[in-house]
């Protein structure tokens, strides 16, 4: 029987736009934008940052210098934010439903500071809500200190809610975290679109 969710943020709570955040990064002059910026996961300063190898101040620091001129932490947060692309119809409204219908809801995202600092702000949701306001946990790669998939953070996750994965369903828009989730015992799906897993959550529950 599934007790726990455990959903990932972009692309499956939010919709992302990577085209978008590239050009936001270039705009603010960081000409090979393309190149270290992945739906999944990043590279270089912006990889050490979603690791929690390297803080938001030095971010801005050596992006800066990348640019060869100094930046604001304005300017990194809106390029940043140039990942979201909207919330998907119902995607909040269900989160909430299967809240309220006890089920442990886990965030598990490969993610920073800068994204953070407006997630789990009144700003998310548009209704005066954050992050927070839909799940009982989030686990952060950041904070963690690893990333997915690594198992580390999975487990770090397994420990922290003291979950038996066997009653864990994992919902996530990249093969390789749901294939590392599987191989720790988790049900997964994988969604084309973060709009679909809406659709399907309840015979996915039941399915399992």
């Amino acid at each position: 029987m599934i007790r726990n969710l455990v959903f990932d943020l972009g692309g499956v709570v939010i919709d992302i736009d990577r085209e978008n955040a590239v050009r936001c990064f270039e705009e603010a002059g960081v000409a090979d934008a393309e190149t270290y910026l992945d739906p999944f996961e990043q590279r270089g300063i912006f990889g050490d940052l979603e690791a929690g190898r390297i803080t938001a101040e030095d971010f801005r620091r050596e992006l800066s210098l990348m640019c060869g001129k100094e930046l604001t932490m304005e300017q990194c947060l809106h390029g940043w934010k140039g990942y979201f692309a909207g919330h998907p119809q119902g995607n909040l409204d269900t989160l909430l439903r299967l809240q309220e219908q006890g089920f442990r809801m886990i965030l598990l995202s490969n993610t920073n500071p800068f994204m953070m600092s407006w997630a789990r702000s009144s700003e998310f949701d548009g209704r005066g809500n954050g992050l927070d306001h839909y799940f009982d946990a989030l686990y952060l790669s950041y904070l963690c200190k690893v990333m997915k998939p690594a198992p580390a953070i999975f487990e770090m996750m397994l420990h922290g809610e003291g979950i038996d994965p066997r009653e864990t369903l994992f919902i996530d828009d990249s093969p390789h975290n749901t294939a590392a989730a599987e191989r720790l015992g988790m049900h997964t799906y994988c969604p084309a679109r973060a709009d679909e897993w809406q659709h399907r959550i309840d015979a996915l529950i039941a399915q399992y």
